[in-house]
């Protein structure tokens, strides 16, 4: 195989490979170094052993991913305040608009899930990425994870248990969730605190990152007058002259404050009976480095 073929065939499964070590990570950059370490192990194989490129591949991503987020699972526990997955651009690809494979994959890099899966241990995380997300077969996990097909059954019910267990009720309908941030935009920007007060459930929760870099809550902030009163406060300190975009970010409507010519802050909801049930902020400036600005 030369070098050049061996490229085209990389190139082919990077998306794959990335998406494995993001929903496994929650760092786009992390996931990037990862799968440029096995791009590397790739290139350095002895290619004509190679039987199923894919496979082959997705086990380097998911062993390399494994290793480096137990590394960051220690680092993760010291982290000041909530922590939050980097928001993405979302591309399904050739995945036709409202199928129910990207319904699936939208629902896997959810911010909400990608929280979840945060509790889960490595290995947990990897089969259930590797089978909720994208399907692979158990033996294939098996081979990859170098764990008996038996083995990885009982891990991928663990963590379908416990994801179905801590995972929150969410409608998933990308249009009123649009509506509701649009609505939501409306009230912040020119409507009163009681207009947005009606937006949000009475127990509506309210998770900010702002990594120690930016002003953010250092709790989960709860309740309807709370959520709504720390809003409203922040909403009239965004700059009048900043852009403000919505963009599909992790799956859903997500609206994105500009500043000084980068993303500022992330701003998505999630929403369940016609009203928000859950809020995100996201301002630490590491995490939002990749998002575009034109």
């Amino acid at each position: 195989m030369t070098v050049d073929v061996a490229t085209e065939i990389f190139e082919e499964h990077r998306p794959v490979l990335t998406g494995v070590a993001y929903r496994m990570l929650g760092r786009v950059a992390d996931a990037e170094d990862v799968v440029q370490e096995a791009w590397l192990r790739w290139a350095a194989a002895g290619r004509e052993d190679v039987r199923e490129a894919r496979a082959f591949l997705v086990r380097i991503t998911t062993r390399l991913a494994i290793d480096r987020l137990r590394h960051l699972q220690s680092r993760r526990e010291t982290y000041p305040g909530p922590w939050l997955p980097e928001p993405v651009v979302t591309d399904f690809g050739p995945t036709p608009p409202d199928t129910a494979e990207r319904a699936v994959l939208a629902e896997s890099v959810s911010l909400a899930v990608l929280v979840v899966l945060e509790s889960l241990s490595p290995l947990e995380r990897a089969v259930f990425v590797l089978r909720e997300a994208f399907g692979f077969p158990y033996a294939e996990i098996a081979t990859a994870l170098d764990r008996t097909e038996a083995a990885v059954r009982q891990l991928a019910g663990r963590a379908r248990r416990h994801v179905e267990e801590r995972k929150p009720r969410y409608d998933v309908d990308p249009a009123e969730r649009r509506d509701l941030t649009e609505r939501f935009l409306a009230a912040a920007s020119g409507g009163g605190i009681e207009q947005l007060l009606a937006l949000l459930a009475p127990d509506v929760r309210l998770v900010t990152d702002g990594g120690g870099k930016a002003k953010a809550a250092l709790r989960v902030i709860e309740t309807a007058d709370k959520v709504g009163r720390f809003l409203f406060a922040v909403a009239d300190e965004v700059d009048p002259d900043g852009e403000v975009r919505v963009m599909e970010l992790n799956g859903g409507p997500a609206v994105v404050f500009f500043a000084g010519g980068k993303a500022d802050t992330v701003f998505q909801i999630e929403v369940s009976q016609g009203v928000i049930q859950c809020a995100y902020i996201i301002r630490n400036p590491d995490k939002l480095s990749g998002l575009p600005v034109e």
